[in-house]
């Protein structure tokens, strides 16, 4: 079977996979009558989730042809998003609310998909050479995430995650743990601008 239809059906499947986990909380939450979409969808695990499925589809429903400067600028950034999930989950939310009370969704999203980006962009690194750009465009939208998400809790009371939240700390808190995740994004987007041009020039020089 061609390696491009194979990779095109996992990349599908697995998308698949994550917009059902999605379904599957929403209906939950509805059905437990505490669906709130503005407040369900302000989340960054369900964003980079839903963002990193569409990539996840549109590369797949590409596979015949080459992927553009566009569509890996795209892959890379859900790589990133998605890893930024992953790590702040396991540093800062092991024990938050998150309202994902379905255990396979809080897997799934939390921990499967960025871990199957990654491997994704190394087992098929982009084709195209990214620069640190590119990393710079990519951290536009988790900080205007983070704005709006701090005028709305300044508005309404609510926020995401509790690290935003001036209720625990003050802003000063909330000022560093924002500083610090925007240094972690920073770190992250070079890294994964690295590796995937590190594995690009050494699948060509192997001729693969």
């Amino acid at each position: 079977m061609d390696r491009r239809v194979v990779f095109a059906s996992l990349r599908a499947g697995v998308a698949g996979l994550v917009v059902a986990a999605i379904i599957v909380q929403v209906a939950t939450t509805v059905a437990e009558g505490t669906f709130d979409a503005s407040r369900f969808f302000a989340f960054f695990t369900i964003q980079s989730n839903l963002f990193g499925a569409a990539v996840f589809f549109a590369v797949a429903i590409r596979w015949g042809s080459a992927r553009s400067a566009r569509l890996e600028w795209l892959r890379g950034a859900a790589v990133v998003y998605l890893t930024v999930t992953f790590v702040v989950v396991i540093w800062l939310l092991s024990s938050a609310d998150l309202q994902l009370a379905v255990p396979w969704v809080d897997i799934v999203l939390h921990k499967v998909f960025p871990v199957v980006v990654v491997v994704d962009w190394l087992v098929d690194p982009p084709t195209r050479r990214l620069t640190l750009r590119d990393v710079a465009l990519w951290l536009a939208y988790p900080f205007v995430w983070v704005t709006l998400t701090l005028v709305r809790g300044a508005l309404d009371g609510w926020y995401p995650y509790p690290f935003l939240d001036p209720a625990n700390g003050g802003y000063g808190s909330v000022t560093f743990y924002f500083l610090a995740i925007l240094v972690g994004f920073l770190g992250i987007a070079t890294v994964t601008v690295a590796l995937g041009d590190a594995v690009r020039r050494r699948r060509r020089r192997l001729g693969a």
